[in-house]
């Protein structure tokens, strides 16, 4: 099922419970049952709740959108600390040269082509891509500078590296979904009360008003519905690319 049938589902079975709701309390309220007016308290009380609830998601939908941009932001840094191992061997023999391109080339390769698809059916980071990585340190560090040079380019490759190492990990702990249970929890029992709320309201079936709470109702589903494809940032439809690589590796889009 595509992310956009997904999220159309969602909402439309969110507004069609709300509607059928609505429709089936008025089939069943009693005749001389007074709706000219709701109480000021129940008023009161359902804009509150509403606006809490509104509080809780915006704060959510923060937290997963924090979580995904630091996500591309590791994949960024790791892209870019490998592209700067490359150019740092410019200044060592060919050969040399040849074994560090080799490696970064076979890693990138490995990150995008496999251990991309790894992490979303997996759910961490693939054991060969740490191997991977593991064989460009030790072969970018088999080789002691020969003159000044190359030991200034040697420490910025080995820092390079250890950058590219830290973001890795960083990536790795990032892969799965990042909301805690408890907190989808506390936003699938606000959605029911805010929404249940409207009931208070003594809604009746006027189109205007199935409208506005068929809308509502929709809204909410919307809304859940981002939160939960941005709290998985590898692994769902709005997920972390591998961009940087394509960008800064020309090769891996050929």
């Amino acid at each position: 099922m595509s992310e956009w049938l997904a999220l159309a589902l969602a909402m439309a079975g969110a507004c069609l419970v709300v509607v059928a709701v609505v429709l089936l309390r008025n089939r069943r309220v009693a005749d001389d049952e007074d709706t000219s007016e709701t109480p000021d308290v129940i008023e009161y009380i359902t804009m509150m709740i509403g606006v809490v609830y509104a509080i809780v998601l915006g704060l959510a939908i923060a937290g997963v959108w924090e979580s995904r941009s630091a996500a591309q932001d590791d994949v960024q840094r790791e892209a870019q600390a490998l592209h700067e191992v490359s150019a740092r061997a410019e200044v060592f023999p060919a050969e040399y040269r040849a074994v560090v391109d080799k490696d970064v080339d076979a890693y990138v390769s490995f990150v995008v082509n496999t251990e991309w698809h790894y992490m979303q059916t997996e759910g961490e980071i693939s054991p060969e891509g740490t191997d991977l990585l593991a064989k460009l340190r030790a072969d970018v560090a088999a080789r002691a500078p020969q003159n000044d040079i190359e030991a200034q380019a040697y420490q910025a490759m080995m820092d390079k590296i250890a950058s590219a190492d830290e973001a890795r990990n960083s990536r790795g702990g990032n892969v799965g979904p990042t909301m805690p249970g408890v907190v989808w929890f506390g936003l699938g029992i606000g959605a029911v009360i805010t929404i249940g709320m409207l009931f208070a309201l003594q809604i009746r079936r006027s189109p205007r008003e199935l409208v506005l709470a068929g809308t509502f109702s929709a809204l909410f589903g919307f809304l859940l519905f981002l939160i939960w494809d941005f709290d998985d940032p590898f692994g769902r439809g709005m997920s972390v690319t591998t961009e940087p690589f394509l960008n800064l590796f020309p090769f891996l889009g050929g």
